[in-house]
């Protein structure tokens, strides 16, 4: 088991986009892993890898009694919507109403590199949606209106765990930066 420490809302690789995976080798196996284990551990429905510290656009979920994995998604929404609450990994102990689509095709890519299309509604379309934008740099609170962003930042300002020192990220000196093998 390689479960990672998880990123908290503050730490700035939550807010950038992360690069296209573009080597399926045993390092990306080794981060779908690293991801699964962490989001099991921590009980979440999902987990991109930003949230541990890794900017490359990769995600799993487990939703339903499904595990899953999603390598460079690209997403088609349904127009239906749905709204009900959400919460983060990266910002716990805090759920607010989020609209999202309520249905989702995402198409992407396995470990091996292999085309994967993956079609699901309500909560998985919901966790699709939003460990697609962990990847875009975007939080869950910047989808809330005015009203609950505000009330969503005070409660993260007044949370114990608000201003916690990050984990030290340490970046491979080669220029794959430790994703090429």
């Amino acid at each position: 088991m390689a479960v990672q420490p998880i990123r908290l809302f503050g730490d700035p690789v939550l807010r950038q986009r992360a690069d296209e995976v573009t080597d399926f080798d045993r390092e990306v196996r080794r981060l779908i892993q690293d991801l699964t284990d962490t989001m099991l551990s921590a009980g979440g429905a999902g987990l991109a890898a930003p949230q541990i510290g890794v900017g490359l656009r990769a995600f799993t979920w487990h939703v339903d009694g499904e595990i899953g994995h999603l390598i460079n998604p690209s997403l088609e929404l349904s127009a239906e919507q749905q709204i009900d609450l959400e919460g983060c990994l990266s910002l716990p102990e805090l759920s607010y109403e989020c609209q999202r689509a309520l249905s989702v095709v995402a198409h992407g890519f396995d470990v091996h590199g292999e085309p994967v299309t993956v079609r699901g509604s309500e909560l998985l379309a919901r966790a699709i949606q939003h460990e697609t934008d962990h990847l875009d740099g975007v939080l869950f609170i910047d989808r809330l209106d005015t009203e609950a962003r505000k009330a969503a930042m005070r409660e993260i300002r007044e949370s114990a765990w608000f201003g916690l020192e990050q984990p030290t990220v340490k970046i491979s000196p080669h220029a794959t930066r430790g994703f090429g093998i």
